[in-house]
């Protein structure tokens, strides 16, 4: 078994580990027809015999569930498991050249049921496959949008940022509204779900205003860090952080504007 993507060394290990399996299973067990061939196959599942499972010979198999490549099976190891359709629709397929030698599924599985140490070992098999599975999809989630020192309580007139301060974390408000000053004079509002003091973490450099509860607020906090991890692995917070940004810039380009306006 591949695996899509890199994987760590405990990985390999444990492939390698289950790919020596498939012929503790099959020892002292005889094909049930001479091997198949194939130079190319959309859909393996249309061709081979649902009777048999088959030990891949030579070639490489690959694994699609709901359309997307998931894992590729090589030499040594055993294809035919699943006999429903199913849903998730598992579909196997080949695009070089490959040899497929068939094993009588019910033959197979009362050579291994009359030995208890070969049913360990299937067991082993078939459960070895589907945690590597595992493995490699909690590897391949994004991180959750979620802060490690969890949520704040901030009364009405209570600070959150100070002018000045180090950016140590960034805010995001869930429940009520802030206000923001620079200098003492207001320059913006902060709303509900809005993600505020990133550009200090952004730039590297000290607060550049302070921001102010105007009513009640329940406040996540964001350590740097992982704030900044999360930009680049999720882009649902990146775009949230660019219409926010967008939003302050047309309020101070506005503010200005009216602010050179002649006065008659």
């Amino acid at each position: 078994m591949y695996l899509l993507g890199e994987q760590p060394a405990y990985a390999d290990a444990w492939v390698n580990r289950l790919q020596a399996i498939a012929p503790q299973l099959l020892q002292g067990l005889a094909p049930c027809a001479s091997a198949v061939d194939f130079d190319e196959v959309a859909d393996l599942g249309a061709v081979l015999d649902p009777a048999c499972i088959y030990l891949v010979e030579r070639g490489l198999v690959h694994i699609r569930l709901n359309e997307r490549n998931l894992f590729y099976l090589h030499e040594g190891d055993l294809l035919g498991w699943r006999l429903d359709d199913q849903p998730p629709h598992c579909v196997s397929s080949s695009d070089g050249p490959l040899r497929l030698v068939p094993y009588s599924r019910s033959a197979l599985l009362a050579h291994v049921g009359a030995q208890p140490a070969a049913q360990q070992l299937l067991v082993e098999y078939l459960t070895g496959h589907a945690l590597l599975l595992s493995d490699a999809i909690t590897r391949l989630k994004q991180p959750e949008f979620r802060s490690s020192n969890g949520f704040k309580q901030v009364a009405q007139g209570e600070t959150l940022i100070n002018e000045g301060d180090e950016a140590d974390h960034v805010f995001v408000i869930i429940e009520g509204r802030a206000e923001a000053f620079v200098d003492g004079q207001k320059v913006g509002d902060v709303a509900k779900d809005e993600i505020f003091g990133a550009m200090a973490v952004f730039t590297n450099e000290k607060r550049s205003a302070t921001v102010i509860a105007s009513e009640p607020c329940t406040v996540m906090l964001i350590p740097r860090d992982q704030f900044l991890s999360l930009t680049q692995t999720n882009p649902r917070i990146a775009h949230s952080l660019i219409e926010s940004m967008a939003r302050r810039i047309d309020l101070l380009n506005r503010q200005l504007t009216a602010a050179t306006q002649p006065v008659d």
